[in-house]
């Protein structure tokens, strides 16, 4: 129990804690330690939902092995498909923040990287031409942020090569990406005790940041506490809910442990807890050092202290963020390629993903693709788009996960030695949504008013914004419907209804990029995988 919940904690305290919380409060402010309250809940029902599927099939592969066995072969080929985004996509966002932290370190030291190589190029073009357009329109240069100031600075003196090729890219970035690929391939794991101490620094380093920050603490500057409304806390979803992707890591040490039906499930909600709360204090205490726009960089834990003069400090917390979250990059670049190695093994990608290395017994060709995959995105791309996307292919992961228990237990029947609790949702369903919508006609009619304006108004621009939400208000029309006539199990309805609403959130050109990488994924499927399935071709399906 206690590896376990020290395995969902060093999952969940790395890169959201150390970085995209300050991209959070500079979008929503303080308000936004509600946000990871409410996500937190969101994540609880999905935990136990994953802890039945755990309990029903003790074995390895989270997510996709849960879909092929209530969905079937082509859902679970989605949720692999969108696991890569998790896996993946998201420690694109771990490399990049690691550079962050890494070179302000080596700045701390007397070593300094040239500007121009460590921002990816994404982020420095559009920064130069966000302030070029200022320029140009005969704008103050104040209204440009910091961050995008830098970057007009970088891609200004940044060398040229072949002409008009400026050479501006996140060089740490992709070399820790390869170093520790390089790691992952000839086998070197974290052992338990490793990473039993490691969480203890974490958590050493979080609980020193909050108590010598609370001497610094200014109450004015959590004034006002919702400066953006809930507009403003709500574009920081992506980016809370990147800081609980890893708590499903846990589901997928099924066939290690001792008494998974009775573990799993309290390793999770106990790792949801005490990460949510530590998520929460560290959000006041960040917002209340510094006002919460200057927040909007890749390390600030370590940005506040410099801000209030206590150096030594954000030196110890570079240092741990260096190392803390090496480990996160570490322990998601072994997940990806077993991810891949599964899938080729049942057929749905080709047999060289499943190859195995003969001295280091690694997925070795899967390896160097997933080091690939990585390390040019974090060279090139900006954080925040890479969060958007990681976090929408597992929300959907997750809300795939809960509508599997409302396929294979409904109604709470199960015999697996843990199943979500049954509580009818024929009227509790409809019933929360319709104080859900009260809430909102209540606190926050501006959004009303304006989903309204943008349906009606046949201007397709407008409209187009509000298709998720849409989309959504049908699906949940449609859920209370069954749920009334078929009197669902409640707890995973609202798993699956939070889930999709967070997905809402994450704005019109996410859903584009998420459905494109559908298709590209689905175009794979029904040309290659479909073809050469095992179940297809009667070989048997291989657990």
């Amino acid at each position: 129990m206690r590896d376990l919940t020290a395995l969902g904690i060093a999952a969940v305290i790395g890169a959201g804690i150390f970085s995209t919380i300050g991209n959070a409060s500079h979008d929503g402010g303080p308000a936004v330690s509600l946000l990871f309250v409410f996500t937190a809940i969101a994540c609880a029902f999905s935990a136990l939902c994953y802890a039945q599927f755990a309990a029903t099939i003790p074995v390895s592969g989270s997510a996709y092995t849960y879909a092929y066995a209530s969905f079937g072969e082509l859902a679970a080929w989605i949720i692999g498909w969108a696991l890569i985004m998790e896996y993946a996509v998201g420690n694109i966002v771990v490399a990049i923040s690691w550079s962050d932290y890494f070179t302000g370190l080596l700045d701390g030291v007397g070593l300094h990287i040239p500007d121009y190589l460590t921002l990816g190029t994404q982020s420095a073009y559009a920064g130069y031409h966000a302030v070029l357009d200022l320029m140009l329109a005969g704008r103050p240069l104040s209204e440009a942020t910091a961050a995008q100031q830098e970057a007009y600075r970088i891609w200004s003196a940044a060398p040229t090569l072949f002409g008009d090729f400026k050479l501006v890219c996140d060089l740490p970035a992709f070399i820790i990406t390869v170093l520790v690929t390089a790691l992952v391939y000839i086998g070197i794991k974290e052992s338990k005790t490793a990473s039993n101490l490691l969480v203890l620094l974490k958590l050493a380093v979080v609980g020193v940041v909050i108590v010598v920050g609370a001497f610094y603490v200014k109450t004015a500057n959590w004034t006002p506490f919702a400066p953006n409304g809930i507009g403003g806390v709500l574009k920081g979803v992506s980016a809370v809910f990147f800081a609980y992707i890893g708590f499903d890591a846990i589901s997928t040490t099924a066939e290690e442990c001792k008494n998974p039906q009775r573990d799993l499930p309290r390793a999770m909600i106990y790792a949801l807890v005490i990460c949510t709360i530590l998520y929460v204090i560290i959000t006041l205490v960040l917002t209340g050092m510094v006002s919460y726009t200057e927040l909007g960089v890749g390390d600030p834990l370590s940005f506040v202290f410099k801000q209030v003069g206590v150096d030594w400090l954000a030196g110890v917390v570079a240092v741990s963020a260096v190392f803390a979250m090496t480990s996160v990059l570490l322990v998601f670049q072994i997940g990806q390629p077993r991810i891949w190695l599964t899938m080729s093994r049942d057929g749905l990608l080709p047999p060289v993903f499943a190859k195995v290395h003969p001295k280091f017994h690694t997925p070795s060709f899967s390896t160097i693709v997933t080091g690939l995959f990585v390390g040019v995105p974090a060279l090139l791309l900006n954080m925040d788009l890479v969060i958007d996307l990681t976090s929408i292919g597992t929300l959907f992961a997750f809300a795939l996960v809960c509508g599997g228990i409302l396929i294979i237990d409904p109604h709470g029947q199960s015999d697996a030695r843990f199943k979500v609790p049954y509580l009818s949702g024929r009227y509790a369903v409809g019933l929360i949504l319709l104080a859900a919508a009260v809430a909102l006609w209540q606190y926050n009619r501006s959004a009303i008013s304006e989903f309204w304006q943008a349906v009606s108004s046949g201007d397709y621009e407008q409209f187009r914004h509000q298709i998720p939400m849409l989309v959504f208000l049908l699906f949940c029309v449609g859920l209370t419907v069954v749920s009334f006539t078929k009197r669902l199990s409640l707890l995973p309805v609202l798993g699956l209804l939070t889930n999709l609403y967070l997905m809402t959130q994450l704005g019109i050109s996410n859903w584009m990029l998420f459905f494109g990488w559908l298709i590209i994924g689905l175009a794979i499927y029904f040309g290659y995988s479909n073809k050469h399935s095992k179940l297809n071709t009667r070989v048997g399906y291989k657990q």
